[in-house]
């Protein structure tokens, strides 16, 4: 009787467990922080999601940064614009995409996470096809490719639903490293991009390029990306937009000081990224692309793809010896790469320029991860509302206001070449910004004798 009983509760105890599967491919009850569950096919759950996750947010870094890459070869496909017109190219994609990330962080409680991957995915198509279209034809008028280049923000929205739908998968102790992988693998797609357009459009082309190539070699990993979210991933019932921590965070002044420093780091990746194959073009011409057979290969892709690479390691360092110490670091390195930025361009010398902006690039990926580590320690000990609410209910906040850094930048570049035909003036006052950054750092977090700086944040 005793064995029969013990069966009979083991029975109810793995189906308590389990979590249970709708219509739809929803879970309920699924409970990362239960251990067995955790065991007994959760990890899978999560991985399987992630991996998915991160092809579809990879795929929206890639469209966000397309017009970064195909505005250098416009003139070679027969299009005449101006300095400022690239530069409004190249801006505006990072201005709707960092507004994009607001609505797009709350879509996944509301549609289920599975879904909100597809509809993402299927957005997409839009600005890969249209700029196939409009780059067809060079009579195109500047109008309308600012428009096409405006929906190019969609893949930027990406990111901020991509690390919300994640974030409800992963248990605490292993939250940090999912998310800092998903946002990796997202942020590669932007140095990928790079990599791969310039060699597929020149192809073949013999004295032209193949510029509607640009768009249309991803609409097939797209609707791969879409298919797979479909038939892989899952939707959450136990996913909540948790509005009253969202609005309460908005009252915090370390929200906005957070969200300032966040500007400095990502800002300057999605920026810099942005611009650094026209910097390449203007300031190194013959450096611009290098023949590999019938293929042009740019160089500028290194710093996308380092900065990337160090955005987890920078979350990894920061659990060790502090957000706040190593975003401190990370805006001395940022003044340092811009300072030597100057000096490579005024003594001629592309190589090391290219080393400067790769040690940038490392920055910014270290200074991602560090000062995304900074918000729940900050929110710790938050009365009222727990702190942990109020980090997870800030980190799309953070997210889309450190974006809008991917619009200041070339915007300020674009300002500086028109003054002064060079882009000395606005690299001086990068490193001006991130002084300030530092000094802001050291101040609310590092400042010795402050409460801040006590509990190591």
């Amino acid at each position: 009787m005793a064995l029969d009983i013990d069966a009979a509760t083991q029975a109810r105890t793995a189906t308590a467990v389990a979590p249970t599967r709708r219509p739809g491919r929803w879970l309920d009850d699924y409970d990362p922080e239960n251990a067995e569950q955790w065991a007994n096919g959760g990890r899978a759950i999560a991985h399987r999601n992630l991996r998915w996750s991160i092809f579809t947010e990879f795929l929206g870094f890639v469209v966000w940064g397309l017009w970064s890459i195909v505005v250098v070869s416009l003139p070679a496909a027969g299009f005449r614009f101006s300095n400022s017109e690239i530069f409004w190219l190249i801006s505006l994609p990072s201005l709707v995409g960092a507004t994009m990330r607001f609505p797009y962080t709350f879509a996944v409680a509301r549609f289920g996470g599975r879904n909100w991957t597809i509809v993402s995915g299927l957005l997409l198509l839009i600005p890969a096809i249209s700029l196939a279209v409009a780059v067809a034809n060079p009579a195109t008028p500047f109008p309308v490719l600012l428009l096409i280049a405006a929906t190019a923000g969609f893949g930027g929205g990406n990111f901020a639903s991509s690390m919300a739908n994640i974030t409800y998968f992963f248990p605490r102790a292993e939250k940090g490293w999912a998310l800092g992988l998903n946002a990796a693998g997202g942020n590669l797609g932007a140095s990928v991009g790079q990599l791969v357009v310039p060699i597929v459009i020149t192809i073949g082309a013999a004295a032209a390029v193949n510029l509607p190539l640009a768009g249309l070699i991803w609409v097939p990993l797209i609707i791969v990306a879409v298919i797979g979210a479909w038939r892989r991933m899952d939707n959450l019932s136990g996913a909540r937009s948790d509005v009253a921590a969202s609005l309460a965070a908005l009252r915090q002044p370390h929200l906005w000081i957070i969200a300032v420093l966040y500007i400095g780091t990502f800002g300057s990746f999605i920026g810099f990224a942005g611009v650094f194959p026209k910097l390449i073009s203007d300031a190194f011409p013959s450096y611009a692309g290098f023949k590999v057979g019938a293929a042009t290969v740019s160089l500028a892709f290194l710093g996308a793809f380092v900065g990337s690479i160090a955005r987890p390691f920078g979350g990894r360092l920061a659990d060790r010896f502090g957000g706040a110490r190593l975003t401190a670091v990370s805006f001395v390195a940022l003044a340092l790469g811009v300072t030597g930025a100057i000096f490579a361009t005024r003594s001629g010398n592309f190589w090391i320029f290219l080393a400067c902006f790769c040690f940038l690039f490392i920055a910014t990926g270290v200074g991602n991860g560090s000062t995304y580590r900074m918000l729940p320690a900050v929110f710790h000990a938050a009365g009222g509302m727990s702190g942990a609410r109020l980090a997870a209910a800030s980190l799309g906040i953070v997210s889309g206001i450190g974006a809008y850094g991917g619009f200041v930048i070339p915007q300020v570049l674009r300002i500086s070449y028109e003054q002064t035909q060079g882009y000395d003036l606005a690299f001086g006052c990068f490193a001006g910004a991130y002084l300030i950054m530092l000094a802001i750092t050291w101040f609310c977090y590092l400042r010795p004798g402050s409460a801040m700086a006590a509990r190591r944040i």
